[in-house]
């Protein structure tokens, strides 16, 4: 169901946040929840493997769709959806990301959020606004292997800040990964579960080949599915829940 209503929250987004995408509709961006999925334009990372690389890459920007004409799709489907999730690229690059969540939540609107968790302070505004009720944040492997893998430099201390932050909030959340054959060995899967140590769910998740920002990963492989069941195996000793989509 709908969250009720009756926050005092801005109505007021400024600046506006660049929205690239949507999906009307969305059975498993949401679990147990029907959802729309909007997607920002932009990411403050690299990974070769990505699907979305007309959000990542300002050369290949696809048309802006203007922030008013999401939220009149959103009031036109009160009460026929649940959430709404806000993915990317990485929303939290975008100032007027904690104002949009506030509109959509001011219609009662369950609101996830996707992020790469790279904005700790954003994060901590959003959770004390009381604006989301779901995050799932992407751990893109070990700490030692994040600047690898993210093609970008990262600062890990805000990945680990961020996760510090859901660990003691009181949101759903869950941290995810995208399994890449070439990227993580199986004994960082270990590693990542020490980083994530006693959270509630975890999802693994197989890369797929086809379009990706990198075009040597277009044909990448993944584990095998008694591989990751075996990894689903090391993680469970970390989690509460561990899923492999």
């Amino acid at each position: 169901m709908t969250r009720q209503s009756g926050k005092s929250q801005s109505t007021h987004v400024s600046p506006s946040v660049p929205i690239g995408g949507v999906q009307k509709v969305s059975l498993v961006d949401y679990p147990g929840h029907v959802a729309a999925a909007l997607f920002t334009i932009g990411c403050n990372m690299r990974c070769g493997y990505c699907h979305n690389p007309e959000l990542v890459l300002p050369d290949r920007y696809i048309d802006m769709i203007p922030e008013e004409d999401i939220l009149l799709f959103l009031e036109s489907r009160v009460g026929r959806l649940d959430g709404v999730v806000i993915s990317g690229g990485e929303p939290t690059m975008h100032a007027g990301l904690p104002a949009l969540a506030a509109r959509i939540n001011a219609m009662g609107y369950l609101v996830k959020l996707d992020s790469n968790g790279t904005n700790p302070d954003m994060i901590a505004q959003m959770l004390d606004e009381g604006t989301l009720d779901f995050i799932a944040m992407d751990i893109k492997g070990p700490l030692e292997k994040y600047q690898e893998i993210a093609a970008y430099p990262v600062d890990t201390t805000a990945v680990v800040r961020t996760i510090q932050l859901l660990r003691a909030s009181t949101i759903l959340y869950e941290f995810r990964t995208t399994v890449v054959g070439s990227q993580l060995a199986f004994d960082d899967f270990a590693s990542i579960g020490e980083l994530i140590k006693g959270a509630p769910r975890f999802a693994l998740q197989r890369f797929r080949s086809g379009k990706t920002l990198h075009p040597a990963f277009r044909h990448e492989t993944t584990y095998s599915d008694m591989e990751f069941e075996a990894i689903k195996k090391v993680l469970e000793e970390y989690v509460d829940e561990c899923v492999i989509h």
